[in-house]
């Protein structure tokens, strides 16, 4: 039997992202391992009931320290080994560096690394501080050194594949610009419309650069002249230096600006209720998940022209594509919807036609169950 390997930095990932891909393996025979830090009970049981074994290794998920970061990898290496998987499917930062150089110490015969986003290194390149520029150097040498050991690459965006070519940090002929990793189109599925109240979504973790306070101020400057708008935020806080605290984010809660569940496991209850859904991330992105499952259940969308973001929304057709960090132009779109609701219902339409183009999980998850089982 084929024993294939996810190495993750989030636990919770692993059923909400690659439920569809495990399923898809399993079904063709495949043995599937999920390496990850931070199992809960829950995730743990969310994943073996797909078919999947969850494994706890360590790694920080944030944060740098060469010591540990050496000594987790070496200890992944081993733990490898032991478990002896014939492919591995790296995601995330430090599973794409130090994951695939554990794979290949462990001689894993098949190595597929997945960029979902370039994240804060790439971004601090281009601030001043001597300390920011060793983060970003740091980073590109120990990429290229990961995907020289890489079979495959999978960039989500043209962009992001256009810095890792621009800067040599994987040989062209292992790139793979697979676009956006669907969602399951039928667990997804379109839901009627919600015109009243006006409802905005916004899912994701509780990092800056998604836009969490732009949302929130916009969400006051709306509210304010419709206050039967509904603003929910849906998403908890995170062990990323950029995340926001909950002492940050619960005054806007205690003022009635936005509603704030937390995190949620099953998101589509949150999205049927929702009218519009909205991501103003304002630093790059992969292709994200969560406006992908938005759009599969026919929810316009706003969303930043910011690497990433800008590939979700086909502006004026499935929702509006605002600039990063524009706080009047995010209200202002919002206002559009609720002045003109009809949009809620073409843009909707819109958006789920875009999503059986182009992110179709299923077909997804085939054509890479192909890459992880290939020979």
């Amino acid at each position: 039997m084929t024993r294939v390997a996810f190495i993750t930095s989030g636990a919770r990932t692993v059923p909400n992202f690659r439920g569809t891909l495990i399923e898809e393996l399993v079904a063709r025979g495949a043995e599937v391992l999920a390496l990850a830090p931070d199992w809960e009970d829950d995730t743990r049981a969310a994943t073996r009931a797909l078919g999947a074994e969850p494994v706890d290794i360590s790694m920080a998920r944030a944060g740098l320290n060469p010591v540990r970061d050496a000594s987790d990898t070496v200890k992944m290496a081993a733990l490898l080994r032991r478990q002896a998987p014939d492919a591995i499917l790296t995601y995330f930062a430090k599973p794409n560096t130090y994951g695939m150089l554990a794979g290949w110490m462990a001689g894993v015969k098949r190595r597929v690394a997945m960029v979902e986003g370039l994240g804060f290194a790439f971004e601090s390149s281009e601030m001043a501080g001597t300390k920011a520029k060793l983060v970003s150097l740091g980073a590109k040498l120990l990429y290229r050194a990961a995907f020289s050991q890489a079979d495959l690459v999978l960039f989500l965006n043209s962009e992001d594949e256009a810095v890792f070519r621009g800067d040599r940090l994987v040989p062209p002929d292992k790139i793979v610009n697979f676009g956006g990793i669907g969602v399951d189109l039928e667990a997804f599925a379109p839901t009627t419309p919600v015109l009243d109240p006006p409802t905005f979504l916004l899912m994701a973790r509780l990092l800056r650069g998604k836009g969490i306070l732009e949302y929130a101020e916009a969400a006051a400057r709306v509210k304010a002249r419709y206050p039967q708008a509904r603003f929910v935020l849906l998403g908890d806080v995170d062990a990323n230096p950029d995340s926001l605290t909950r002492e940050e984010v619960q005054p806007w809660v205690d003022r009635g600006v936005i509603e704030w569940p937390g995190h949620v496991s099953d998101v589509r209850a949150q999205l049927a209720a929702a009218s519009v859904f909205v991501l103003p991330a304002w630093c790059r992105e992969g292709l994200p998940r969560s406006t992908q499952e938005a759009a599969a259940m026919a929810k316009p969308v706003i969303t930043t022209d910011v690497v990433g973001c800008r590939d979700t929304v086909v502006d004026g057709i499935n929702g509006f594509m605002i600039p990063g960090r524009d706080v009047a132009a995010l209200a202002a779109a919002m206002t559009r919807f609720i002045q003109e609701p009809a949009l809620i219902v073409s843009m909707g339409l819109a958006s789920r036609r875009l999503a059986e183009e182009r992110w179709d999980g299923r077909l997804k998850s085939s054509q890479l169950a192909d890459m992880l089982l290939s020979n």
